[in-house]
């Protein structure tokens, strides 16, 4: 009966340690994709910037009218247009 209490704990303890190990494997795993999806995100915000950019430079030179960026330079145009007035007040 000792007997059998021991191994019991043998296994047990085994299972312990493989257990600990997948574990720690999959922290780094997570970590990993973590660091994956960071890296990718700033990859979209930096294209999405991109694309806006390219938008208001099309905008400007008069290419194909683009409904979305025609709002942003009128925008812009209307915010300027604010500090050219509050300037003249001072």
């Amino acid at each position: 009966m000792l007997e059998e209490i021991k191994i019991q704990i043998e296994q047990l303890i085994a299972r312990y340690e493989a257990e600990k190990a997948e574990n720690q494997h999959l922290r780094r795993e997570l970590q990993a994709c973590e660091e994956t999806g960071k890296n990718l995100r700033k990859q979209i915000d930096e294209l999405e910037s991109e694309i806006e950019t390219r938008k208001l430079a099309q905008a400007f030179s008069g290419g194909l009218p683009d409904p979305e960026a025609k709002a942003k330079v009128d925008t812009l145009i209307k915010e300027i247009d604010k500090c050219i007035s509050y300037l003249e007040e001072a």
